[in-house]
């Protein structure tokens, strides 16, 4: 297949970095100048739309900067900015020279009022706030201008933090007259057995008291915050450099310091090595906040949540490492480890004790990342449901599983039950991998293209399934929302171009229609004694329909609508900072599917059952009223108006608990070989009981199921294909 010049040119630049193909050296021993100019270079050089980096470019690149890094205005002055402000329109200079002037001298400064407001805010907490008076509190932040001195500063942040504490006194009054009722109510069904001497009655609290009480709260939020912004440390901030001139030229390409690109691998695959646990600093020590089902320290069942890591040992080490006040990211580093070593962690256990525990580390899979099946059984009729969270892929190798893999092995054991209509459920799947999808698009139909790729200025590439093989030959529907993106455009939108699937759901799905590469630029650097300079993940084509379209925007338009709680809140690509244009190019050459006789008149029926389903429009009323409570940004911090406020927004929303409890008469069931898996998995057993539960309830699936019984076939479905390519 051919390969255009840009990709071409990467591949080399990555292959040959350390050799003479390029004039080119990355050689600069200032770690923080060396990612700039392998950032800058990588841009100019591979990314899909080069930018003119001139004085109107730093201009925006200087507003995003200090709009990311003071985003409430309740850091800087009006002073450090007009000293900023000198440096407007020369940051595109800076950025070519590899000059951090600019982000020096912001550094600097944003250290030292982060230092300076954190004594501010605990000056302001110290005080009561009064709840009587009449003010209000605007959340439309971008209005605000900045101080001139520090009383407009202390009188900021009184502000903002008013605001806060009048929720946490909302809440406090709630739960006191709570725990008044209940007691009330418990005395009046034990008042035959109990003395009235013998009654405990809760301590009603003053209002002042009770105000007191808010504040500590807020103050407890805040320095929870500060512990943690005060761990950032410069490379964090150059990040935040770095990410503002990078995400000018689209809102996909991004910069990675090491830590971000694990993550970015770990959510990409599904899995990593390690223990299986999710960590938090708190109050200076690190916390465990989640024992990953199924993992090592899962299955070691010493570790709980809520113990504390004080010391880690590796098993080639004589004494532990002391782990207290440690960042959480460097902390981590010497928890994960390599499969089959061991870790020794000194814990201080909730109750007080300290206990060495030994791990084993161990690959760790995310299981909600994965792809999991069901059946349900409609007039008669047995249909399967399989719900995609992501077209996961691991890039460090490629034989391991992937999201096609998994779909294939599912749709095998759902057609041994006897599956007659399947559902692809793809809401909320942000994409992932775009071979996946190729592969996995190429289930459903006999052959053809399924995608069409296009760099800059190059011819475009058509991406074909070449495997005359059908691994699901049946009626198919998949449905989407607002939040299915990229890979599962794709797989949409060519299900759709087919006729091959009925798409239902939101009006549109997300709209991104690009794809991107991550560069490890560690490869790029001869000699590197920097250490790790990260990664970047960078926009270097468009992604085409088959019928020429582009989803880039506009996504891809639901055959059947259903509204949804989202459905009038700005959502997508189109919504974003500097998102790339619409286009389209020449169509790609397919057959249409012809197996069904009656395509459009099953999606009419369907639509015709939307519009007459009481549930649903409940459930648009609720998508407008949702959208009328984000919209608001003027709050009372008078009690009175607050909570009369409040009680309005109640008594509407009580319009919508009917909402939670639809049902159906639907019943999913796991798969055989699920069910085996789940006599020796509770944790298992309980994720898929409460997924079944929510299957239940959901509207979106049962009229899914209804177009998959409406689907009429020109031919009876095959219980077997061929299934020895396709892998």
């Amino acid at each position: 297949m051919k390969r255009n010049y840009k990709l071409l040119l990467l591949v080399l630049l990555l292959a040959f970095a350390s050799c003479s193909f390029t004039s080119k050296k990355f050689e600069d021993p200032n770690k923080d100048k060396l990612i700039i100019q392998l950032v800058t270079y990588l841009l100019d050089q591979t990314h899909f739309n080069p930018q003119d980096v001139n004085d109107d470019f730093s201009k925006e690149m200087f507003d995003e900067y200090l709009e990311q890094l003071d985003p409430l205005k309740r850091y800087f002055y009006a002073s450090d900015i007009e000293e900023f402000e000198q440096y407007k329109t020369d940051l595109d200079d800076q950025i070519k020279a590899y000059d951090l002037t600019f982000f020096n001298l912001t550094y600097e400064r944003y250290v030292q009022r982060l230092t300076e407001s954190k004594g501010i805010y605990k000056e302001v907490l110290q005080n009561s706030f009064d709840f009587s008076i009449d003010e209000d509190f605007s959340t439309k932040y971008e209005d605000l201008t900045y101080v001139n001195s520090k009383k407009e500063l202390k009188e900021r942040w009184r502000h903002q933090l008013k605001f806060s504490t009048i929720a946490n006194y909302d809440d406090l009054i709630a739960q006191q007259e709570r725990e008044i009722k209940n007691a009330s109510e418990s005395d009046s069904d034990n008042n035959k057995e109990i003395e009235n001497s013998e009654k405990v009655v809760p301590v009603k609290k003053s209002l002042a008291e009770l105000e007191g009480e808010a504040r500590e709260t807020t103050l407890k939020s805040l320095n929870e915050l500060y512990e943690y912004m005060e761990d950032r440390q410069r490379k964090d901030l150059l990040s935040v450099y770095v990410n503002a001139f990078v995400r000018e030229y689209d809102p996909h390409t991004a910069y990675y310091e090491p830590e971000d690109k694990e993550r970015f691998d770990t959510h990409i695959s599904g899995k990593f090595e390690g223990i299986g646990a999710r960590l938090q600093k708190k109050m200076d020590v690190i916390t465990i906040m989640e024992v990953i089902a199924g993992g090592p320290a899962w299955r070691q069942k010493e570790l709980e949540v809520g113990d504390q890591i004080l010391k880690v040992k590796q098993e080639d080490e004589e004494e532990p490492l002391n782990v207290v006040g440690m960042r959480t990211s460097d902390a981590v580093k010497f928890i994960k480890g390599p499969k089959g070593t061991d870790v020794t962690l000194t814990v201080k256990k909730v109750d007080g004790s300290i206990q060495d525990i030994i791990i084993t580390r161990d690959v760790v899979e995310m299981g909600e990342a994965y792809a999991k099946s069901s059946t349900v059984i409609k007039d008669g009729k047995k249909y399967g449901i399989i719900d995609l969270p992501g077209f996961y892929v691991d890039f460090n190798d490629v034989n391991n599983r992937n999201a096609a893999s998994d779909v294939k092995i599912e749709i095998e054991r759902l057609k041994a039950e006897g599956m007659e209509g399947l559902v692809l459920d793809l809401r909320n799947n942000g994409g992932g991998s775009l071979q996946t999808v190729v592969d996995m698009a190429g289930f459903f139909i006999k052959e053809g293209p399924v995608v069409q790729v296009k760099t800059s200025g190059e011819p475009k590439e058509v991406l074909m399934d070449r495997d005359r093989s059908i691994v699901w030959d049946g009626p198919l529907v998949i449905l989407v929302n607002e939040f299915s993106a990229s890979a599962s455009e794709i797989m949409a939108a060519a299900m759709q171009d087919y006729k091959r699937a009925i798409i239902i759901g939101s009006d549109q799905t997300f709209g991104k229609g690009t794809v991107q590469t991550v560069v490890d630029l560690n490869r790029m650097v001869r000699n590197n004694s920097s250490g790790d300079v990260g990664a970047l993940k960078m926009t270097i084509q468009k992604f085409y329909r088959i019928n020429g379209g582009s989803n880039q925007l506009e996504g891809v338009k639901s055959d059947v609508i259903i509204p949804n709680r989202y459905s009038y809140i700005d959502i997508g690509e189109k919504n974003e900072e500097n998102p790339l244009p619409w286009s389209q190019i020449e169509p790609a050459e397919y057959d249409v599917w012809d197996s069904y006789f009656d395509y459009d008149n099953t999606i009419a029926k369907s639509k015709e059952r939307m519009a007459n389903n009481e549930q649903l429009k409940l459930i648009d009323q609720n998508a407008q009223w949702v959208k009328k409570i984000r919209d608001r940004e003027l709050f009372s911090l008078n009690y009175t108006d607050y909570k009369a406020s409040l009680d309005v927004s109640e008594k509407e929303a009580k319009r919508f608990e009917e909402l939670s409890k639809y049902q159906t008469n639907l019943t999913f069931d796991s798969l055989s070989q699920e069910l085996k898996l789940m006599e020796q998995d509770s944790v298992l057993k309980e994720k898929r009981e409460r997924w079944h539960t929510s299957l239940s309830k959901d509207v979106y699936i049962e009229e899914a199921l209804n177009v998959l019984n409406d689907l009429k076939m020109t031919y009876g479905i095959k219980a077997k294909v061929a299934t020895s390519v396709k892998n």
